[in-house]
This record gives C-alpha cells, structure tokens and sequence, in this order.
C-alpha cells in the first residue's frame, strides 16, 4: 500500500498539508467537546456545491495518482470501494460514467454518501459535501445500501472484487445486528475520518438527523446516537479510533483534503490534525447528575416570542441546558448558552417554562425554580423570518437576502430553503432537495444567501452568510421558491406554488411589508432590472411602508442625527417610539411632525432600532 505516515499527535499541524496560516485559530489549550464544539465552529464556513457538480469536481478531487497511474496524466478515479492497492484493478472509471443503477460491478460508478442521504433527509449542505460524498461503484454503493461502515463477521452476503465485504455485524460493543459494509484495510482510516469529520461539522445538527432507523439498537442502522458530543452509539466510536489508528493519514487523503478546501474552503480537521480524535474524544465524565440552574426570568416578551435568562449550574462539567414550557416531558429547545428565545408562539397566551442542565455525561439535574409570562397581544416585530430581496439576474447570478426582525436572536438550523419544479413527463409540480440554513441570526440582522457562481460585484461570496449552489438558489424566475420552519411549514413565499411563476430578469425589493406573507403579494415589492442589487445584506436608503394607502417614508438611514419622514400621512402621525432591539423604550413623543420634519436621535448609542408610528414598525440603524 502506497501510503506515507504522517500520524505524529504531538505535532500541531502537518507540513504538508497546506492548512491556511490562522485556520485553525482559537483551538490551543482546548480539549474535549470544547475543542470539537470549537473545530466545528471553524470548519462550518464553507461554499457547497450543487449535487450535479460534484462528477467535474471529481476530477480534482479523486484520481488514481498513488497506485496504478501516472500521478500526472490520469484521468481515472481512484474507488475505495473497489481499489486494489497492491495489484491491478478489475475496472475503473472516468467521471463520464456516471451511471443511475448496475447489476453488476464494472457498470460505471455512482456519488456515494459515506453517511446515508436518510440522516439527513437529503437536506443540502450535507447532500453535497465533497468531504464524505465520494465516488465508488454503482453496484457495491446499491447493495451497501444504507447499512453502516462497520466490522463483519459470520455470514458473508457478498464479497466484491477488491475483497471488500457485507457481512452480519461483528462491532464489539456496538449493538448493532445487521448487515455492515466493511471496507479493506487499507481504506479503514480514510472511511473512519470521513466519518469523525462528518461529527464534527455537523456537531449542531446531530440531534435533529434521523439518527434512529430501525426498530430497537440491534436493527438500528444509524451509526449516531442523537447527542451533539458524544455523537456515537457505544462500541461504534471505538470501532472508528481503532481504524483510524491502524490506518493512518496518507499522501492521498492530504491531498485530497486539499482539493476539496479549494473548492469548498473548509478543511476535514482529522487529516490535517490525526491527534485531535483522542483529544476530543477524551471525556471521563462522572456518575453524579449536575446542579440545577437558578433565578430563571423572562427577561423579554413579545406577540410571538419569550427571552429567557438564568445563573448557570456551578458544576464544571455542564454541557448545556434543555428548556421545557408548560410541563412537557420533552424540551422545546436546547442551548449551551444561558439566555434564549422561545419563539413561534401565539400572542395573549400565557406559558411556564423551567431550565434543566446536563453534563458530559448526559445526565439531567432536577428543574430549577419555574418562569411564568404571557405573551403579548401585538408587538412591532415580525412574527417570523422574511424574505426582504430576491436577486434574479443573468446566468447564476442569484441571491436571497433574510430579515430577522423579530426582535429576538432566532436559531437557524430550523429553517430551509426550498424550490419547486415542474416535471413534464408526469405532468406535475414537486419540491427538490431543500437548503438548511445553520447558526442563529441576531436581532435586525439581515444576511444573504448568494450562489457561488454568482458574478455580480456588489455582493461577494465573502460577504454573504451563506454560499450555495444547491437547487433553491437555481431558480429562474419561473419557480417557486420557499423559506419554510423545519422541513415543510411555509413562512413566506417567492411566486406561487403550483403554478408557472414569471419573475425572471428581475431584482425583487421588499418595501410594502413587515410581516412574512406565504402568499406571494406583488404589491409588496418593488421591481428592479436583472442583476440589481444595492444595498444588499443591509438596510435600503429608505425604509417605506403602506399606511391606509399612504406612504411614509423615514430617511436617511443609517441617521446620525435626525431621522427624516416624509409622505402624505407624516402630518397624521399622532405618536412616535423609539425602542431599542430587547423592546426597551427610549424615546416617545406625541405628534412628531405637527410642527417639524424629523426626529432627533443624535442621543442614541450606535446600532439598530425601531421607530414606531402609530403602530407601524420602521427599523433604523443608528451611526
């Protein structure tokens, strides 16, 4: 086997592997799920490709240069699933073979996922993560199916041409009885890596995948055991660490780590760093169930939302806090913080809520004290997330800008994008892979959603929270595309569902609303040329709404001294409000502009605000 060892733990990063000066910032001293929890943070800045690119990038990504070829003018990719290091191979392929199914091996090869497309709904940015979608052979990647990467023993139900197998499972301490795909030695590591990377930078998510498929643990094909940290059913990752070790890092994997950093800018972290698998995964938690938390309050309240805050469990190994409301068994949200928003609720509704901790462990400490409020009847926030400009210029230039006005910090990973097409051959509308946002979004935040291809400069990737290629953000105008809250719920809405949409060539700029709509209204929006795109991810020059048909408008915003409003029913104004984003009033002043044009906010402190009038909301950003 062709592989140089470069597996020395002591040494904080490999010379050879090309990890950008910085990348890895952050990350000295910290051991154990901090330092996962840091590593992910890090690794989860990336640009994700659309599943269709992958074959092209296959061509940088995964040739034969270390066993059977000329490192320097092969065109064949190199299949762990069927690759023979020590001999010549049974087949190979070119990425023009790509191929849907095979009834045998040699037919061509398919983009398989190491972790199964089912944990994760086929959800992008998973569905194309160059990391762990890789390519082998059709017909091993059909049989192995969705059955785990794992050691087999008793009966054999197949054995492939380079004498990999699937077999029953023989995992020590996994559980697990079905059937397992277990690669050749001398792939083990690299399978392994792929995996632990997989932990790792999708460490926030975990918990939501179907981590659970199968009717007990000893039918359960799912590898992962629903915890942020831990990750891992028992046995499995001890299963991984023992490959990993065996096999260590090669020349192949570091420069394939490589390619797909150029591609994707993020780095499995397990190549670059084989020592931090041990480090990480070091946690001697102990048999004693944490302290409870204490002073939980509401420290605020909204139509649609209530801010908690409490003093954090004294005990040293606290992972983090699982928030129940109204004496469910079973949280509404978990975080590692000590202060969140729970959101989505209905408005003149009372609700309790009580805050336990849990420790590395996982074991739960008893409630602290209990937290009551109502919410209240209406608020001048959002009641959701809002899509606030669509881009929808030449070729791939597409781009989607995201309000968060909804006076709290709102967690990303509830929310996707989603686009619908048409097939013609069945004559109907159905929706495609959807994009996941992740991370939280901070009040008055607005970010973009840009495609990587994009072209235009007033907007760079660099820029934009998140850069995808994946199928929503491919439209032309003719589709329907959708923000939706886990999965399928509808938020809002671009054109109509079911229907040939006509939006092409155009910029959308939302100027007539200030509530998410899952019924596209074109009044709400003001139409731009192709490719238009000022002032996107921040606010516009003006903000303007509709008032009884009339429109005000405030400028100039950002303000430094004196926030200007303008329009015929300005004069009508009986009271104006200005409230910070925790809804902290500081100013109000009853008929602002009977005798004058504008308000002095010269006083105020750097940021953003809300200016209310007469109950319709306007958001501005002081200078």
């Amino acid at each position: 086997m062709k592989k140089l060892l470069f597996f020395g733990f002591l040494i904080p990063f490999f010379a050879f592997s090309q990890v950008p000066v910085g990348y890895y910032d952050g990350t000295v001293g910290l051991t154990g799920y901090a330092l996962k929890t840091k590593v992910s943070e890090i690794i989860s800045r990336n640009y994700n490709w659309n599943y269709g690119d992958l074959p092209g990038y296959y061509n940088q990504t995964d040739l034969d240069k270390y066993y059977d070829h000329d490192a320097t003018n092969t065109t064949f990719l190199l299949d762990i699933y069927s690759e023979i290091p020590l001999g010549p191979d049974a087949y190979e392929y070119t990425t023009s073979q790509l191929i849907g199914t095979a009834s045998a091996e040699g037919m061509g090869y398919n983009r398989e996922h190491i972790l199964p497309q089912s944990t994760f709904d086929s959800y992008y940015p998973m569905y194309s993560d160059l990391h762990f979608v890789i390519p082998t052979d059709a017909r091993i990647n059909q049989l192995r199916s969705n059955y785990p990467h794992a050691v087999g023993g008793g009966t054999t139900h197949y054995t492939f041409s380079n004498t990999s197998k699937i077999m029953n499972d023989n995992t020590a301490g996994y559980g697990y009885t079905g059937r397992v795909y277990e690669p050749i030695d001398a792939f083990k590591g690299d399978v392994a890596r792929i995996i632990l990377y997989f932990a790792v930078r999708y460490e926030t998510k975990l918990g939501s995948f179907n981590y659970a498929q199968g009717s007990g643990p000893a039918n359960d094909t799912n590898p992962f055991n629903g915890t942020a940290e831990y990750a891992f059913d028992p046995g499995y990752l001890e299963m991984l660490k023992l490959w990993h070790a065996n096999d260590p890092v090669s020349t192949r994997e570091i420069d394939r780590n490589n390619a797909v950093f150029n591609l994707q800018k993020n780095r499995n972290p397990f190549i670059d760093n084989p020592g931090w698998v041990n480090i990480i995964w070091s946690e001697t938690p102990d048999a004693v169930a944490p302290q409870a938390p204490s002073n939980l309050a509401v420290t605020q309240t909204g139509a649609h939302f209530i801010t908690l805050s409490w003093t954090p469990s004294p005990d040293t190994d606290v992972l983090g806090y699982r928030i129940y409301m109204n004496g469910s068994t079973t949280p509404v949200t978990v975080t590692k913080g000590t202060s969140v928003s729970i959101d989505r609720l209905t408005p003149s509704t009372a609700h309790s809520f009580t805050v336990k901790s849990y420790d590395k462990a996982y074991l739960e400490s008893p409630a602290g004290n209990t937290a009551s409020a109502t919410t209240l009847f209406a608020d001048a926030y959002a009641k959701e997330l809002m899509i606030t400009k669509f881009i929808e210029g030449s070729s791939n230039n597409k781009a989607i800008e995201i309000l968060n006005n909804t006076g709290h910090t709102v967690n990303l990973n509830n929310y996707n994008l989603r686009i619908q097409f048409y097939n013609s051959s069945s004559s109907n509308y159905y929706f495609s892979e959807s994009f996941q946002l992740e991370g939280t979004a901070a009040p008055g935040e607005r970010f973009v959603v840009r495609n990587p291809k994009a072209t235009f400069t007033c907007y760079s990737n660099e820029q934009a929270k998140f850069v995808t290629a994946s199928d929503p953000l491919t439209y032309s105008g003719s589709q329907y595309v959708e923000l939706s809250y886990k999965g399928n719920t509808a938020v809002d809405a671009i054109g109509v569902k079911d229907a040939f949409n006509s939006l092409g060539d155009l910029s959308l700029y939302r100027q007539y609303a200030t509530q998410p709509n899952t019924t596209f209204t074109i009044s709400e929006w003001q139409s731009y040329p192709m490719d238009y795109c000022q002032n996107l991810g921040v606010l516009g020059v003006s903000d303007v709404v509709l008032a009884e048909g009339k429109e005000i408008i405030i400028y100039p915003n950002p303000v430094s001294n004196e926030l200007f409003a303008s329009g015929k029913a300005t004069g009508q104004v009986q009271e104006s409000k200005i409230f910070d984003l925790s809804g902290k009033l500081i100013k109000s002043e009853s008929f602002p502009f009977r005798y004058k044009k504008s308000i002095e906010v010269g006083f105020l402190e750097p940021g953003v605000y809300l200016l209310n009038l007469d109950g319709i909301p306007f958001k501005f950003i002081k200078k």
